[in-house]
C-alpha cells in the first residue's frame, strides 16, 4: 500500500500571520483564555489501527499521551509492519491482523474500536466488516468516495449497534472551537461570508492519492474537504446550493477523474456565501476567513497539524497548541463511553453531509450549473 498523507506537515511552512494582524494589547484587552474540550476520567478505549502508513504513525505517537485511549490491535497487509509496530506498541501477536482475517476481531475483547486509516476507496468495505464484527468504527476523512457509500456505512453501524465516528481532528482544536464560539455568541454579528483555501503541491505522481481507484478523486477528496467542512461549522448552517469550476494544467499527472484544482461556491439559507479553493498545484493555502457585519475571525494555518494561528477584529488569539490527534482520541473515547456530545459533530452523519456536498460539487463541475442541495 502506498504511503498516506505526508502533506499537511508541510502546510504550515511559510504561513505566518498576515501583516495586518493586530495584538489584543493594542486595544487594551487581554487575550481570551485557552479553550479546550475537557475529557472526564473513565474507561480506556482499546483501539486497533488499520493501515499502518505515515498518518497512522502520527496517530500512534499522539496516542501515547492519551488518557482515555490506547493501541491494542494492529491491521495491515505488510507482515513486517505488524511485527515492528507490534514490538513498538506492545501489541501481542494475537491482536495483529491482516486484511483477509481481521473479521476475527469480533472474538477479541481487547479491541473496542478500529481506526480505519487506509486509502479512501477502501473505507466503505472495511467499515462494513468492522461493524459486522461488533466493533466501533473511527474512519479517516473522507469517510467514503461518494454519498451512497457513506449512507451505507451509517446504516451498517446503526444496524450493528456500534458508533461511527469520522477523524475530524479540527473539531476538537482550540482555535477552531474559539472561532465557532465567537460566532455563536454574536461577536461577529450576522455572518455574511466565508473563505476556505486548501492546497499544496503534490509530489510523487505514482502515490495512491493520484490513483482514482484508491482515492476516489483528487485534491477535493483529500484537502478540499477541509474547506467544505469548515464552511459548515464556521457559518453554522448547511448549504443549499453549490457552483464549481475545475482547472487542470497537467492532464498527465492528474488523469481523468483526479481533480487538480477546483474553485467552488456555496450558498446558505441566511444568505451567507462561501468561496473556496481546493488544489494540488499551489502551496501555502491553508486559510479560513469568516466575516460578519460586526467583525471577523481568521485562521492561518487553519487545518494543518499546528500550531494553528488565529486572530479577529479584536486582535490576536492563538490558543496554546495541543497535539490534535491526542485530543481527538481522548474525546472519541468520551463520546463512545460517556455519551458526550461534542461542540462540532464527528459522527457518520456529519461525514455523510460532506460527501453529499462533494458529489454536488463534482456534478456542478460537469454541468456548469448551480446544483441545489438536499442535506436531509
Amino acid at each position: 500500500m502506498r504511503t498516506r498523507r505526508e502533506f499537511i506537515q508541510n502546510l504550515t511552512v511559510g504561513a505566518g500571520i498576515l501583516p495586518f494582524a493586530m495584538s489584543a494589547d493594542a486595544f487594551g484587552m487581554p487575550s481570551p483564555a485557552p479553550y479546550f474540550p475537557q475529557v472526564q476520567d473513565g474507561p480506556v478505549l482499546k483501539v486497533a489501527l488499520m493501515g499502518l502508513g505515515s498518518y497512522a504513525d502520527r496517530v500512534a505517537k499522539a496516542m501515547q499521551d492519551c488518557k482515555r485511549a490506547k493501541i491494542t490491535g494492529l491491521i495491515s497487509g505488510t507482515p513486517s509492519k505488524l511485527q515492528s509496530w507490534g514490538k513498538t506498541y506492545n501489541v501481542p501477536e494475537g491482536s495483529r491482523y491482516n486484511y483477509e482475517n481481521f473479521d476475527e476481531i469480533k472474538n477479541n475483547p481487547e479491541i473496542d474500536a478500529v481506526y480505519i486509516i487506509t486509502p479512501n476507496a477502501l473505507h466503505h468495505g472495511q467499515c462494513l466488516r468492522v461493524a459486522a464484527a461488533g466493533k466501533h468504527v473511527i474512519c479517516e476523512k473522507p469517510m467514503s468516495i461518494n454519498a451512497q457509500e457513506g449512507k451505507e456505512m451509517v446504516e451498517a453501524c446503526a444496524k450493528a449497534g456500534v458508533k461511527l465516528l469520522i477523524g475530524y481532528r479540527m473539531h476538537f482544536e482550540a482555535n477552531t472551537l474559539n472561532a465557532v464560539k465567537m460566532r455563536e455568541e454574536g461577536e461577529l454579528g450576522e455572518i455574511k461570508f466565508f473563505q476556505g483555501l486548501s492546497g499544496f503541491i503534490i509530489g510523487d505522481p505514482t502515490q495512491w492519492r493520484l490513483d482514482k481507484d484508491l482515492a476516489g478523486g483528487g485534491a477535493m477528496m483529500d484537502i478540499g474537504i477541509y474547506a467544505i467542512n469548515g464552511a459548515r461549522y464556521m457559518i453554522g448552517e448547511e448549504p443549499i446550493w453549490v457552483t464549481a469550476q475545475e482547472v487542470k494544467t497537467d492532464p498527465i499527472k492528474f488523469k481523468e477523474g483526479v481533480d487538480e484544482t477546483i474553485t467552488f461556491q456555496m450558498g446558505f439559507p441566511s444568505g451567507a456565501i462561501a468561496s473556496c479553493l481546493s488544489t494540488y498545484s499551489m502551496n501555502y493555502l491553508d486559510k479560513f476567513f469568516l466575516n460578519g457585519d460586526k467583525g471577523f475571525v481568521e485562521m492561518q494555518p487553519s487545518t494543518g497539524y499546528g500550531p494553528i494561528k488565529s486572530w479577529s477584529h479584536k486582535g490576536e488569539i492563538n490558543k496554546p497548541h495541543v497535539t490534535h490527534q491526542t485530543v481527538q482520541m481522548d474525546q472519541m473515547a468520551s463520546i463512545i463511553f460517556d455519551g458526550k456530545v461534542p461542540e462540532i459533530p464527528v459522527d457518520g452523519e456529519e461525514g455523510l453531509k460532506d460527501m453529499k456536498i462533494i458529489d454536488a460539487i463534482m456534478l456542478a463541475v460537469k454541468s456548469g450549473q448551480k446544483v441545489k442541495l438536499d442535506m436531509g
